[in-house]
């Protein structure tokens, strides 16, 4: 799950690291309502979306007058926001952030992340702030710096120091800096986070640190910990299909291709996209059903995948260990009638109950293309898809 920058802040704010002072608007008259409360002859107008690079897209503008801010929150409100993570159909804009202007003179980048290798929370900071971290890893790797945090003791301020010091922070800010680094652990940590990033991190003029950006993704599997995070949630920013998956307990997410996948497992749902992409077809999304799936479920997920117009073929990839081969033939059999399947679908079983599930699926009648291999099954679904 992910949260909106000034939410994020708010979690920041929470744990002493500074931020400047902002508001939501929703309208063009809260934006001017903000800016007027918030005083100063600048402000920042910022569109609220769960995605970065808003600022290369259009969505960050200066104003210098409470008119401006009025006018630029106009442009922005509603407009579809075109950025290299929304896509090429962008996002709608429907929340601004108000935010008073700040004495930039540098920035900088800090983000943590679980390191799976060494299982635990990895704290890396940069020079290079305002940049995204990724170009910074593949053309200079050398001007990120980590460090690793033992849980049990949290992120000591030595090591929060010395980061400061290699990122080329002035000797005078590093205390605020290692302050704020603490504290972005400690809202990594107490919420279940899986990253969280400030970019950039700034000295001001005076020397002061800010926390100029703030992002945030969440554990789902920690969210039943976290009801004040669950309100956070936007649902206008999330796919509708990918909403309407988690009411059943399903595992999905959307993808561009034309071949939608219904598999239980998540490893045997990435190798069966991997096939699929090695005889050159592409997967309309990863959907995992599970161990405990039930004809309901495997119903609502053929309604999920064929609501993609994009979908020219289905293909079953079913390994029966926890999950009965006939209970899935028995939920094919039912969503096949239910949603009146109109494109070719391709079913490979293997496991518990297996020559009872193919035979179900023989006598119901379904024009099924049956699969012995996964290999075989996803030659024909690619030439189904065709």
């Amino acid at each position: 799950m992910k949260i909106h920058e000034y939410q994020g802040k708010a979690l920041l704010r929470e744990r002493g690291v500074p931020v400047p002072r902002g508001e939501a608007a929703y309208t063009v008259d809260e934006a001017e309502h903000a800016a007027r409360e918030l005083g100063g002859p600048v402000w920042v107008v910022k569109a609220q979306i769960h995605a970065g690079g808003r600022g290369k897209g259009g969505g960050v503008k200066l104003a210098r007058s409470v008119d401006e801010v009025r006018t630029l929150a106009g442009q922005m409100l509603g407009m579809q926001l075109v950025t290299h993570q929304t896509g090429p159909g962008g996002q709608t804009v429907r929340r601004l952030l108000i935010e008073e202007g700040a004495d930039i003179r540098q920035e900088y980048y800090a983000g943590l992340v679980i390191d799976r290798a060494a299982q635990c929370v990895v704290v890396m900071a940069s020079s290079e702030g305002g940049m995204d971290i990724e170009d910074v890893a593949a053309h200079t790797p050398e001007k990120i710096h980590k460090v690793w945090v033992d849980p049990l003791g949290g992120l000591p301020e030595a090591d929060a120091l010395a980061l400061c010091a290699k990122i080329g922070l002035p000797e005078a800010s590093r205390a605020q800096g290692a302050a704020a680094l603490q504290g972005l652990y400690r809202a990594f940590w107490d919420n279940d986070a899986s990253l969280a990033e400030i970019n950039p991190l700034i000295v001001q003029g005076d020397g002061s640190v800010k926390a100029l950006d703030a992002k945030f993704n969440f554990d789902d599997n920690a969210l039943f910990r976290h009801p004040e995070l669950v309100a956070l949630r936007d649902l206008d920013e999330e796919d509708p299909a990918e909403i309407e998956a988690s009411k059943h307990d399903l595992s999905y997410i959307q993808l561009d291709g034309n071949i939608a996948c219904l598999v239980n497992g998540a490893g045997l749902a990435m190798a069966t996209m991997d096939t699929i992409k090695l005889f050159g077809g592409e997967p309309a999304n990863f959907l995992d059903v599970g161990g405990g799936a039930t004809a309901e479920k495997v119903t609502a997920a053929f309604k999920i995948m064929l609501h993609n117009p994009q979908v020219k073929a289905i293909l079953v990839n079913i390994f029966g260990g926890i999950m009965r081969c006939d209970v899935i033939a028995e939920g094919l059999i039912a969503a096949s009638r239910a949603v009146a399947l109109n494109v070719p679908l391709v079913v490979r079983m293997k496991g518990t109950n297996e020559d009872l599930g193919k035979r179900m699926l023989a006598d119901s009648g379904l024009p099924i293309i049956s699969a012995e291999t996964l290999a075989e099954a996803a030659q024909k679904v690619v030439t189904a898809a065709a």
